[in-house]
């Protein structure tokens, strides 16, 4: 029986499927590695990059070790990183790390209805005289975790459709009345 060499001669489609989704596994821990560092969340982050190296160690030791027999390890490794850059990016913004700046610049009949309500939702409002193009506004600012964030915002729009709503991430946050749910990662 003829041996195949080069392009064509493929690893077995299991060895192929496995290099694609470790380096999707990877790729995303790296991603969400990289977010957790900049947020601030570093216990976590040494974790995840401590599971980062050992699996690029050995996936890619693999791959490089095996290129010029099994160029298409090279196709599903590249692949693999570019979907986990994907999944990670998902995962993620399903995650919310983080907190946010939400200003809401609204009428100055609107503002006090709307400083109550988000109070009575726990949140903390302040409210700041401002002028805008052409009359009198209220600018409403909150900081809130990311995750959630997604309700205040609808109940600005609830209670004033035409308000303008700027979001920001936060870097960092000290006194003032926060959320009083806490981070499980920190």
């Amino acid at each position: 029986m003829p041996v195949l060499t080069g392009f064509w001669d493929v690893p077995s489609y299991w060895l192929l499927a496995f290099i694609f989704l470790a380096k999707i596994v990877e790729v995303t821990i790296g991603t969400l590695r990289s977010i957790l560092v900049n947020k601030g969340y570093r216990k976590p982050a040494v974790v995840l990059s401590l599971v980062e190296i050992l699996m690029w160690v050995f996936i890619a030791s693999k791959v490089i070790n095996d290129i010029t027999s099994y160029p298409l390890e090279g196709i599903a490794y590249a692949l693999g990183f570019t979907a986990g850059i994907y999944v990670g990016s998902v995962i993620e913004q399903k995650l919310a790390f983080g907190k946010v700046l939400i200003q809401a610049i609204t009428s100055v009949e609107k503002g006090p209805i709307l400083a109550t309500k988000l109070r009575e939702e726990g949140c903390g409002v302040t409210v700041v005289d401002a002028v805008g193009k052409t009359e009198a506004r209220k600018v409403l600012m909150v900081i809130a975790n990311r995750r959630g964030s997604d309700k205040i915002t609808d109940q600005i729009k609830r209670t004033d459709p035409a308000a303008m709503i700027i979001q920001n991430e936060v870097g960092g946050v000290v006194g003032g009345h926060l959320s009083p749910i806490k981070s499980l990662l920190k």
